[in-house]
């Protein structure tokens, strides 16, 4: 596999068109980090992290809303690949639909969004954006 963020974005697209409740996604450092930003920013219901085997796995419940059965997470974009990487300054840091999705990125401090990036006054690579 050579993008394991954009197969990772990739199981939770399709599992939200399948309307699933729970996915189960390889793990990775990066990936863990990601379901953290999602959950606090609302995205996800919960996440677990499991041990087994040499990689483990990441179980994610998916959060819908009860009366219309939409679910949280419209969108989810990769934006840097690993052909083309994405970078921004602190000064250039993307807002998505202004400012009511969440950029991703990977910075030197970690994984965070952009609001979080902005207010460090650091920039890093753009991961992915999420509405």
């Amino acid at each position: 596999m050579t993008d394991p963020i954009a197969d990772y974005l990739t199981r939770l697209r399709n599992a939200i068109k399948a309307s699933h409740r729970i996915v189960e996604i390889p793990a990775s450092n990066i990936k863990k980090e990601l379901t953290k930003v999602l959950h606090d920013k609302g995205y996800i219901q919960n996440y677990k992290f499991e041990e087994e085997g040499p990689q483990g796995s990441i179980k994610i419940a998916l959060k819908y809303n009860p009366a219309t059965k939409q679910n949280a997470i419209v969108s989810l974009t990769r934006v840097s690949k690993p052909g083309l990487r994405k970078y921004v300054k602190h000064e250039d840091l993307p807002r998505v639909i202004n400012g009511l999705g969440v950029a991703i990125m990977s910075t030197s401090k970690g994984v965070m969004t952009d609001k979080e990036a902005r207010t460090e006054g650091i920039g890093g690579e753009v991961l992915c954006y999420v509405y």
